[in-house]
């Protein structure tokens, strides 16, 4: 394990020490970040911890780590706090509250973390949970209805598909209005891997031993049991079954668009999608 976190992290490195200025699209050091940049770092001062989540990446369970350890001993136990507690604004301590002079310090002196997930598979996880799960209808039916009346004949109640959401996704309009939602965004847009170096990069395919590995690195193994969560098998069939509709010229323009997530954290690149 201890060789695949050198290896993630090499890996990252060359990648951005080739291409760091493209990556960052101009940024060159933590001073050009701006404060909604860094809205996704959480710390926790009282264990020396920097945590940049990432939505759909088992952020639910690592924010209720990050809940936890922040009020102290005796430890409750993660997988007993609310989802509202750790989603909820000012119940964790953000990296974009501190003066400027301590982000730098704790950017430096604190363990920093990420997991990361195949982008396409996000993706589909995102669409999943924000168009096909009812519970969330209240906050996306504006943005579902908006979508089909750009790229379908709406029916009623609205019910985009994927392949509207991929439309949506590649529309360069879709920008130049607002950033991308923080459950889409490009992962290395959230976290910013060429201008923070990260002392550990998870991956949810292998989050539970990747989990009991950083819990190890912070000597927490003892205090904290990590969340159990369901196991994630994604096949080929699974994507391909989900791009079926999506014809191949969007496919490939996708890939484009997630095409250094890819790279930068050693996904493959699924050429079973893309050759047609």
């Amino acid at each position: 394990m201890h060789n695949l976190q050198e290896g993630r992290k090499q890996l990252l490195k060359e990648i951005c020490d080739n291409d760091k200025e493209s990556i960052s699209k101009g940024k060159r050091n933590l001073e050009d970040l701006s404060d909604s940049e860094l809205e996704n770092l959480v710390v926790d001062d009282k264990h020396g911890i920097i945590y940049c989540y990432i939505p759909k990446v088992a952020c639910t369970n690592w924010k209720r780590v990050m809940y936890v350890l922040k009020h102290g001993e005796p430890y409750q136990d993660p997988s007993s706090i609310y989802d509202q507690y750790v989603h909820g604004l000012g119940n964790l301590c953000l990296l974009s509250s501190y003066p400027r002079i301590e982000r730098k310090a704790n950017l430096k002196h604190y363990t920093k973390f990420l997991f990361v997930r195949d982008p396409f598979v996000r993706l589909i996880s995102a669409f999943r949970d924000k168009f096909e799960d009812s519970k969330n209808d209240y906050y996306y039916n504006p943005l579902s209805q908006h979508i089909q009346r750009l790229y379908d004949h709406p029916p009623y109640p609205p019910r985009i598909t994927f392949y509207n959401f991929i439309q949506y996704l590649l529309d360069p309009q879709t920008e130049q209005n607002l950033p991308f939602n923080p459950h889409w965004r490009q992962m290395h847009r959230l976290c910013h891997p060429c201008l923070i170096q990260y002392d550990f990069i998870g991956h949810q395919e292998t989050l539970q031993e990747d989990a009991e590995q950083l819990l190890n690195t912070l000597k927490l193994q003892n205090d904290i049991k990590f969340p159990p969560s369901y196991v994630n098998i994604t096949t080929p069939e699974y994507l391909s079954g989900w791009f079926r509709k999506v014809p191949l010229v969007e496919r490939m323009k996708l890939y484009k668009l997630y095409e250094t997530d890819f790279k930068l954290f050693g996904y493959r690149k699924p050429d079973e999608l893309l050759d047609g």
